[in-house]
C-alpha cells in the first residue's frame, strides 16, 4: 500500500491525470470509496505492472 495520505481533492486530481497517462484505466479500475483511496491506488498500480516505489514516484511526478 502506498505511504502518502492525500486529500479528496487530490485523490479526484489523481485519478484524472491517471485515466489521462493510462487510457487502459477503466472508471471501475479508479472507483473508491471515502478512506479506501489507498487501496484503490495500490490496485491501480498492479493493474499497470509497477512496484509501490514505482506508482508512487509516478503520483508524484503528477
Amino acid at each position: 500500500m502506498l505511504t502518502s495520505k492525500y486529500t479528496p481533492e487530490e485523490i479526484n486530481e489523481i485519478k484524472i491525470k491517471l485515466k489521462r497517462m493510462y487510457p487502459q484505466l477503466t472508471a471501475a479500475d479508479l472507483s473508491s470509496t471515502v478512506g479506501k483511496e489507498m487501496i484503490m491506488l495500490s490496485l491501480v498500480a498492479y493493474k499497470l505492472r509497477k512496484t509501490r516505489q514505482q506508482f508512487q514516484d509516478i503520483i508524484d511526478g503528477l
